[in-house]
């Protein structure tokens, strides 16, 4: 990745993957938006407030990282918070059916290890420290392309990255990694839901992943759900 994923993505989203964004609805609307999440809730309240709507507004709808587009494609949710977007949509064998916003947050990078692990103690670590021990393969229907991304096959220095563990859901991974030496590379979002025994530890030479709304390119969403996302945008370009 000689240039940063990060600023690809900030630089290129909106133009390139980005539907018209809408005005503010004149009329209430007739239920809240519907955003499925993975992981924490704390990163999508905070994009929710800083857009300017209050919690009522909003019904977050937890996916699976091995089923993140299940909901969205079932009309079960309106949005999915991604990560990535621009590798999402306009890499080969990327989700034809999926839109994205421009980037409407940041996560910075962070391996999660057991607290017995060797590296659990460091205030940070490097990605070829990594290579030393076995991390998780792409889950499910995951998009392996952004995989690639999150658990990079390769450090900058050519160390292959051992993608072996099986990814499932979140606590048999927390599990796996309370009783071996494995690492789930990861993001720092997801220190504020980690139970006791696993610890995230920051990454500083990845860079951090732009975070987006996507929703289905098929279907036109209603103006409160189109709201929501140009006011997202406009609240990280601030």
């Amino acid at each position: 990745m000689s240039t940063s994923p990060a600023t690809a993505t900030s630089t290129a989203t909106a133009t390139a993957t980005r539907a018209t964004p809408a005005q503010a609805p004149e009329e209430a609307p007739a239920g809240p938006v519907r955003l499925g999440v993975h992981g924490p809730s704390d990163q999508a309240w905070r994009i929710v407030a800083a857009a300017g709507h209050p919690r009522e507004a909003v019904r977050l709808v937890p996916y699976e990282v091995g089923e993140p587009f299940a909901a969205l494609r079932a009309g079960r949710a309106d949005l999915v918070l991604v990560k990535y977007p621009r590798t999402l949509v306009t890499h080969p064998g990327a989700e034809p059916d999926l839109a994205v916003s421009a980037p409407v947050q940041r996560d910075g990078r962070a391996v999660l290890v057991g607290t017995h692990h060797p590296l659990a103690d460091r205030d940070a670590v490097s990605i070829e420290e990594l290579a030393a021990f076995d991390a998780f393969a792409c889950p499910g229907d995951f998009p392996p392309h952004v995989w690639d991304l999150v658990t990079p096959p390769r450090t900058p220095a050519g160390r292959t990255v051992r993608r072996v563990h099986r990814m499932t859901t979140f606590p048999a991974l927390t599990a796996l990694l309370r009783t071996t030496h494995a690492v789930h590379v990861s993001f720092r979002s997801l220190a504020s839901v980690l139970p006791p025994g696993v610890r995230a530890v920051p990454v500083t030479d990845l860079p951090p992943a732009p975070v987006a709304l996507a929703w289905l390119r098929t279907t036109q969403p209603p103006p409160h759900v189109r709201w929501l996302v140009t006011e997202a945008e406009r609240a990280w370009q601030r």
